[in-house]
């Protein structure tokens, strides 16, 4: 039977969804005892990762996902109605009991489902595993897969792409606040300790992130070489594989960027129950994006340069065979994080 302790309980589930640097853009609205209105907005207007809000719209997908399979260890099922512009959606969720439904394997991942920034294990996927992700993204969506040589060729990829984002004017906004120093965990940032690098580049970067033209001082002396090396370049050697969703046909509205965002979070929940570990890698296809559509991302003229220099890089990386990417990332077997990125409390998300 509904009530409103079974709905707390699964929105206080659901609410550990995945979001662009933790911001967890949504709110809820306990409308009754069987529905929940969820209001959301994207951050294209200050984040420059943020593409046409498609990164954010991947992220309400990620959410939605999350919140049926939570309603399905209570033999609800949830149904999901749009409305709304795109700038700022509002989905009316209405939970019913189905008999026939079962609780979902991948509750029990949901908390557990994280982030990990530092090197993991090299060991190959299994046959299993593997067959286990590409079923987890569901119809409409596949897996490619970059393994072996490959898999060096996204790490140098990501290394180099790295310099763009660590050198933009538009990225040093962002990451001045998304990042919470001397934290071990954070409730809507990332803590300073789980961005995989050591504690003397953390104490430069802190110093550094105090202002541009402190950023620029120490790109200018020292380099970008040590946080890309520790941020990039070996943990992308120090993987599994790296892998590409990839829509079968191109996305074009919200619902086809949320649909990949259910797809997406079913497959971090099943590497997670499978015992894996992954991070995201988006920048390199955000990039790619503004190119393409030609849209200014940047006021330094070289940094687009900079991209145009390695969208080839890219397009010979990821786009062969069909399909349209739209999620990229790295996983592997290995340590669980020392440190990792909470949630707020579910009180601070209602409405």
């Amino acid at each position: 039977m509904n009530s409103i302790a079974t709905l707390v309980k699964i929105l206080d589930l659901a609410r550990w969804a995945p979001s662009g640097d933790n911001t967890q853009v949504w709110e809820f609205d306990i409308v009754a005892v069987d529905h929940v209105t969820i209001y959301c907005h994207d951050t294209r207007d200050h984040c420059v990762y943020d593409l046409h809000g498609h990164p954010s719209q991947i992220s309400y997908g990620a959410l939605l996902e999350t919140l049926s399979i939570a309603a399905s260890g209570h033999g609800l099922r949830a149904d999901v109605v749009r409305e709304g512009d795109e700038l700022r959606p509002v989905f009316q969720v209405r939970l019913s009991a189905d008999p026939a439904l079962r609780p979902s394997s991948l509750i029990a991942s949901i908390e557990r489902r994280t982030v990990q920034r530092r090197p993991l294990l090299r060991r190959p996927l299994t046959t299993a595993e593997k067959r286990a992700l590409e079923a987890a993204v569901g119809g409409g969506f596949h897996i490619q897969w970059l393994e072996g040589p490959e898999r060096r060729r996204a790490a140098w990829l990501m290394y180099k792409n790295a310099r763009l984002r660590l050198t933009m004017p538009e990225a040093f906004e962002v990451h001045r606040s998304i990042i919470e120093w001397d934290a071990r965990h954070s409730l809507d940032k990332v803590p300073d300790q789980a961005l995989g690098v050591d504690a003397m580049t953390t104490k430069l970067m802190r110093w550094a992130m105090h202002s541009w033209p402190r950023m620029k001082t120490m790109n200018t002396v020292l380099g970008t070489w040590a946080p890309r090396l520790q941020m990039d370049l070996i943990p992308g050697l120090a993987c599994a594989a790296h892998y590409v969703i990839k829509a079968d046909r191109a996305p074009q509205t919200i619902d086809d960027y949320v649909a990949a965002g259910r797809a997406v979070q079913r497959f971090w929940l099943t590497l997670t129950g499978l015992g894996l570990l992954m991070q995201p890698e988006m920048t390199p296809l955000i990039f790619t994006s503004y190119l393409r559509q030609g849209i200014k991302f940047s006021v330094d003229p070289a940094l687009e340069r900079g991209a145009r220099a390695l969208e080839g890089e890219m397009a010979a990386l990821i786009e062969q065979g069909a399909g349209y990417p739209v999620y990229m990332g790295r996983l592997g077997a290995g340590p669980q994080p020392h440190a990792r990125s909470l949630r707020k409390p579910l009180g601070q998300l209602l409405r």
